[in-house]
């Protein structure tokens, strides 16, 4: 998306235009699991709701994501079945899927740049609010153990009594806009994911991407990387990063002397 000087513009004048920064947490805050599957979570989520429900759904059975399986036994709890289902099972799942992240969050590190990222919005007058998939005790943990928790007003997470409002649904995001009281057009979301575009783009804000290489095998995360940031430009957003550093740059410079 064009040469440093053009990247610099173009993000100064991005939030410039808004008055709140809404940052997905897993990603663009902490890598939360280390880039570890959480397909171990998938598995024991799928004993604890066979224990309870029997049979699984064929949907369910394929799930190998801590998040993705949330929404496959939801769907599955919606179909018609000989043998009626309580919402016992989607209770246990999600409690299951939050101890997994409260473990995580307590080993987890800012993401790079993350820290001065934060406090320079918030210096330059950017309310912020974290909308995430994870549950709101994890993040909330995470951001008082690193100091963080000060600079941001609020924290939607998952709704724990409706797994179906996890992006892509925008109900997270719509709920932080809400609560900002502001115009979602004056609210930035910073994701990692196309999950979080498509949230956005429903919710009707605007939208920077955030796809750095990760973890081993190097070229294929730069790859994939790659890939998600063209597919994001694709799709709409209104600009995308590598790192925060050009967003930590973008926000200094309209700190007034």
């Amino acid at each position: 998306m064009g040469d440093a000087r053009d990247e610099q513009e173009a993000l100064q004048r991005l939030l410039s235009d808004v008055h709140a920064v809404l940052l997905d947490f897993d990603g663009p805050v902490t890598d939360l699991f280390k880039g570890i599957s959480t397909k171990p979570i998938a598995d024991e989520i799928k004993e604890a709701v066979h224990t309870i429900w029997g049979p699984l759904d064929k949907d369910v059975k394929r799930s190998t994501d801590s998040h993705g399986i949330l929404q496959d036994i939801r769907n599955m709890f919606d179909r018609p079945s000989s043998t009626p289902r309580g919402r016992e099972a989607l209770e246990q799942a999600e409690a299951i899927v939050t101890d997994h992240e409260s473990i995580a969050a307590r080993s987890a590190k800012p993401a790079p740049g993350i820290v001065t990222l934060v406090n320079t919005l918030h210096e330059v007058g950017k309310r912020l609010v974290i909308v995430s998939n994870n549950a709101e005790g994890p993040v909330t943990w995470f951001l008082q153990s690193n100091g963080l928790q000060p600079q941001f007003e609020a924290v939607m997470g998952r709704d724990p009594k409706e797994l179906r409002h996890m992006k892509p649904n925008p109900d997270c995001v719509n709920r932080a806009v809400k609560y900002l009281g502001l115009a979602p057009g004056e609210c930035l979301l910073i994701g990692d994911q196309l999950t979080d575009l498509e949230a956005s783009n429903e919710a009707g804000t605007r939208f920077l991407g955030y796809t750095p290489s990760r973890r081993r095998p190097a070229w294929m995360w730069r790859l994939g990387s790659r890939r998600r940031a063209a597919k994001m430009r694709r799709l709409g957003a209104d600009w995308v990063v590598s790192s925060h550093e050009p967003v930590i740059r973008a926000a200094k410079a309209l700190v007034k002397p």
